[in-house]
């Protein structure tokens, strides 16, 4: 394949400086193989055989040659392919892109992904969308659930409670309690064996079931105690008798 780019003559301080770049341990490996393209087609070698001989594609050949005949090494080691401060899409694109993912996901859909909001922009790259979603703080695939009580009187009774725990009473003990019915009471169907050396401890895998159990805890607000019964029923005897 012949092409009908500027055949590339290297001066001997080129060749001397690109050999070096290509030799030296500290360089970058895509500086290092850059090298390699230009001096390979410094030697006479064609699109193709220099293809063959980096194993590098046609496109990134082609880039490289254009690059080197332009700016000669000095181009070879620097990667911006556009001018600074050029936007890489823009604002428009970047204003929809927000505001897709602050809107209802399109039905069917669970959340808006990367992909279905490259898509629905149109030209541009998974990459740009998850940078400007990140530069924004936008994470549609996350979601949060909340719950809002409708008693018109939840405000004052939140304020009854806080203030207990905030400034309570003098002279009174401040316990926040509650109840944690339908526990799991499991136990492997064997005794497990003890860690040996050079072994690890072992235990079944299976395990059988011992019916169900009930806590109640609570908290002393000023010493941070947590005293905590264990009970078979959960009914209100019980748990007046664990105040008690």
């Amino acid at each position: 394949m012949k092409s009908t780019r500027k055949q590339i003559v290297l001066t001997h301080e080129e060749r001397t400086r690109l050999e070096h770049i290509a030799s030296h341990p500290g360089t970058p490996q895509k500086h290092v193989w850059r090298a390699h393209i230009i001096l390979t087609l410094g030697d006479g070698n064609g699109l193709v055989d220099t293809m063959r001989q980096t194993g590098r594609s046609k496109p990134t050949v082609c880039r490289w040659w254009d690059r080197f005949v332009k700016e000669r090494v000095d181009g070879l080691l620097y990667d911006a392919t556009r001018l600074p401060g050029k936007q890489p899409i823009s604002p428009e694109k970047v204003k929809r892109l927000i505001t897709l993912a602050m809107s209802p996901p399109p039905p069917n859909r669970g959340c808006w992904t990367l992909k279905a909001l490259a898509d629905k922009v149109g030209n541009i790259a998974l990459s740009t969308a998850h940078g400007i979603l990140k530069c924004h703080g936008l994470k549609p695939h996350q979601v949060r659930t909340f719950k809002v009580s409708k008693d018109p009187r939840y405000e004052l009774k939140v304020k009854d409670v806080v203030g207990l725990y905030v400034d309570p009473p003098d002279h009174a003990v401040v316990l926040s309690a509650d109840e944690k019915p339908g526990i799991q009471a499991m136990g492997r169907t064997q005794s497990p064996l003890p860690i040996k050396p050079g072994q690890a401890a072992t235990q079944t895998h299976d395990y059988k079931r011992n019916g169900t159990t009930g806590l109640l805890a609570a908290l002393d607000i000023a010493t941070s105690k947590v005293t905590g019964r264990m009970v078979d029923r959960h009914r209100s005897e019980e748990f007046l008798s664990f105040l008690d």
